[in-house]
């Protein structure tokens, strides 16, 4: 809440993206930087990777606008954070958490020994 009080205080609302991430932008240029500052607030917890791609853009100093959310095709999916330490993360069939079993080698595998 400090956060969101503190940016309408230091910055202008850029606009908001279907996450409910608010983008601000600072009112001057940041002293060293020679630009306006570009910040986002997020929706419930800060983790990078809930920047859609249209936002990252105008986050970096890419674009001089956010570009415009595009007609969502049946093939295209929706953005998601990255579920890397979460229980939505990839696991492939062998990993500890999946069981922990291998399937067997098809037999042409041979292990390397030293001074072999």
């Amino acid at each position: 809440m400090f956060e969101r009080l503190l940016a309408r205080l230091s910055g202008r609302q850029v606009g908001t993206d279907r996450f409910g991430n608010a983008y601000f932008e600072s009112r001057k240029d940041f002293l060293g930087y020679g630009r306006k500052r570009r910040y986002v607030i997020y929706a419930g917890e800060a983790e990078a990777t809930k920047v859609p791609p249209e936002w990252h853009g105008w986050l970096h100093h890419t674009t001089d606008a956010p570009l415009p959310e595009q007609k969502r095709h049946a093939w295209m999916v929706e953005h998601r954070p990255n579920p890397t330490g979460t229980p939505q993360a990839y696991r492939p069939h062998g990993h500890d958490y999946q069981g922990g079993q291998r399937r067997p080698t098809a037999g042409d595998y041979e292990a390397w020994t030293p001074g072999s």
